[in-house]
């Protein structure tokens, strides 16, 4: 772990010290070296460089999941590192114990999506898997109740049990969940809306059904 600061840059010193503290070296670099490093990224002076977010592979997470109201997001083609680290931030301030995403198909655990997700995906499992259609008939197998989220579907969220295992399947902008991926979900669900605007952005729509499960279980 090495923490790089800007070298002009003045008003570091609590991170400079805060490092020192935990023994990690402090290196200087220039703006630009900063702006490459980042991948241009608005770093505002200051990276750290810490080894990389571990992924779990769903066998090894269920092997420690032992919480009877597991809540477990599932991304299905969410593309956009903006939207996936909106959604692990939001999974992780609305206690759920990971997120799952396939290997293909989905945004990488990179840096814009670490900045999006502002530190909690160091809060929060991150499961990679290579078949989410797969992936949900294991989670079943092991209690897991999915529900994933369509404007036309018959059942609104507040009218849907979601209390217990509950795998949160949340689609794509342009494609929703995929039809294989849906047929292998216990409830098709809607969010119910009244404006003009039929479709939400899919980090909303998972923020949403998070703190519906969440105020079921503080009931």
């Amino acid at each position: 772990m090495k923490l790089f600061v800007l070298d002009s840059a003045k008003g570091l010193e609590e991170i400079a010290e805060a490092a020192k503290r935990q023994s990690i070296p402090i290196d200087q670099r220039s703006r630009r070296d900063l702006d490459r490093m980042s991948g241009d990224a608005v770093h505002q002076g200051v990276i750290l460089e810490a080894d990389s977010i571990p992924l779990l592979s769903l066998d090894a997470w269920l092997a420690r999941q032992t919480e009877a109201n597991s809540i477990l997001v599932v991304l299905d083609g969410i593309e956009d590192p903006r939207n996936f680290g909106a959604i692990v931030r939001s999974a992780s301030a609305c206690g759920a114990a990971g997120v799952l995403f396939a290997k293909d198909r989905s945004a990488p655990v990179s840096s814009a999506a670490m900045k999006a997700a502002t530190g909690a995906m160091e809060y929060i499992d991150l499961i990679q898997v290579t078949n989410l259609a797969r992936a949900l008939g294991d989670l079943k197998d092991a209690g897991y109740w999915a529900a994933c989220f369509d404007a036309s579907a018959e059942q609104s969220l507040w009218e849907a049990n979601l209390t217990g295992k509950m795998a949160l399947v949340i689609g794509s902008e342009g494609k929703g969940v995929r039809r294989l991926v849906r047929e292998s979900c216990d409830l098709e669900l809607k969010i119910p809306q009244s404006g003009p605007i039929t479709s939400l952005n899919a980090s909303v729509s998972a923020a949403i059904a998070l703190y519906e499960c969440l105020r079921q279980r503080s009931k």
